[in-house]
């Protein structure tokens, strides 16, 4: 952990195949990089193979575009590996890194990877799929009744290099933006989970206390809990399956890494405040319905005017989808977990951790700011197209004047300074080589 490099901004995606050529180019009886398939719009995937232990490895950076600290991760294990002989000998593996598993999505997020502590540069050029047309969430799905079959050509790749190498370990890397660090595991592995919750102290993080991200979960320690199950996800939200579930055919360890890419202590201060968990979620709850309702009011009032099938449109519309869902699926298990760590009281009416209180605050912040900021993209297409009915120059000044008030709330409610790339990427090396055995 403590030889990865210092790093200012994250990496176009032409500067980081360049950056994956160069270490190729340097280490040729070594590494070898081959194309396993391409993307929506055409771009190359690229997988960068180093190693010949016995076991495979896969290496999963950027399955969310929005979430590029894995790229600088897999440049920075791709190096290591490169660079010392005797750890590729002790891993025992051979390993497949995937830098970039959506560069289509990554090149619409470009705008902020060049100034990653910016929050306004980071909400005004966001760009996230949704779930249903994400790199992580398409692998196919039968379950009973349901099905999803819409595999992307992305997702498609991947499973074609599972499918060819028989991973005994797969890791799919993740981060998110005011949150502590955690990590899912697809094995009650408590050893392996106490190991993994020490990294992130390591380099100054803070473990996440709040509630978990999907449902299914459950913690083994603080900072680490069980993989969701793939099938009750995917029906959830009209997704597919994940990584996990794909490289649960081949018995493979899976492990999720996720780092915050701002800092604030509240994330894992685990003290009692003066107001109830169901209190907390339910305020949390209708703050997120208060924004549905006015976004999907906005869309209505531009739907029939816009013409420009942006992906900024359909990344505004599904999202909106799976708000609801989020939001209901809250409100129907507010508690569920409560009590769950060691040292909490337990109960739904507990009273509700700081951390707790602080992790559905982000949650409002959160959604506000990803979803009016694509919201504003998809009507700067329009109106850069030319032509744009008045309705969408409406909508346009009334988001941006929320969107600048909902900022302003964001930035005053945590104003932590943003965390060192380095750190980030340490900490998601640091879980990898843990899980490969180290």
């Amino acid at each position: 952990m403590s030889r990865v490099p210092d790093r200012a901004a994250f990496p176009s995606v032409d500067a980081l195949n360049a950056e994956l050529d160069a270490v190729a180019a340097a280490h040729p009886g070594l590494v070898r990089t081959r194309r396993i398939g391409t993307s929506r719009l055409g771009e190359p995937l690229r997988v960068a193979t180093v190693g010949d232990g016995p076991a495979d490895a896969v290496v999963i950076g950027g399955p969310h575009p929005n979430e590029p600290v894995g790229f600088l991760t897999v440049t920075a294990l791709l190096d290591l590996l490169c660079r010392d002989a005797a750890l590729r000998a002790r891993l025992g593996h051979r390993w497949h890194l995937v830098a970039c598993a959506d560069p289509d999505g990554a090149r619409l997020n470009e705008g902020w990877y060049g100034r990653p502590g910016d929050r306004r540069a980071y909400a005004e050029h966001f760009f996230r799929p949704d779930l249903a047309d994400q790199v992580e969430w398409t692998f196919p799905l039968s379950d009973g009744d349901y099905r999803f079959d819409r595999t992307l050509p992305e997702t498609a790749a991947l499973m074609r290099l599972m499918d060819e190498v028989e991973p005994s370990l797969v890791c799919s890397l993740h981060n998110g933006e005011y949150q502590g660090a955690f990590f899912y595991l697809n094995r009650d592995d408590p050893a392996l989970a106490r190991r993994l919750a020490e990294l992130p102290g390591l380099e100054g993080l803070p473990l996440h206390h709040g509630e978990p991200e999907l449902p299914g979960s459950r913690t083994i320690v603080p900072g680490v809990h069980t993989t969701p199950d793939g099938r009750r996800v995917g029906a959830a939200f009209g997704a597919g399956a994940s990584s996990a579930d794909h490289a649960a055919r081949f018995g493979a360890l899976h492990l999720v890494t996720e780092v915050p890419m701002w800092a604030d202590a509240r994330v894992a201060d685990r003290t009692p405040t003066g107001t109830g968990h169901r209190e907390i979620a339910a305020a949390g709850a209708a703050a997120r319905r208060e924004l549905a309702d006015l976004l999907e009011t906005a869309l209505k009032a531009v739907a029939d005017e816009l013409t420009v099938r942006s992906p900024f449109r359909r990344s505004t519309e599904a999202t909106l989808r799976t708000l609801r869902t989020l939001t209901e699926h809250a409100g129907e298990h507010a508690g569920e977990h409560a009590g769950e760590h060691a040292g909490e009281p337990a109960g739904p009416d507990r009273p509700a951790t700081v951390a707790e209180a602080f992790d559905q605050r982000q949650a409002v912040h959160l959604f506000r700011l990803r979803l009016t900021g694509t919201f504003l993209r998809m009507l700067d297409a329009e109106l850069a197209a030319g032509g744009a009915a008045p309705a969408v120059r409406v909508q346009r000044r009334l988001l941006a004047e929320r969107f600048d008030r909902w900022l302003a709330e964001a930035e005053a409610d945590s104003p932590g300074p943003a965390i060192e790339i380095r750190r980030l990427v340490a900490v998601q090396l640091g879980a990898i080589l843990l899980a490969a055995g180290i």
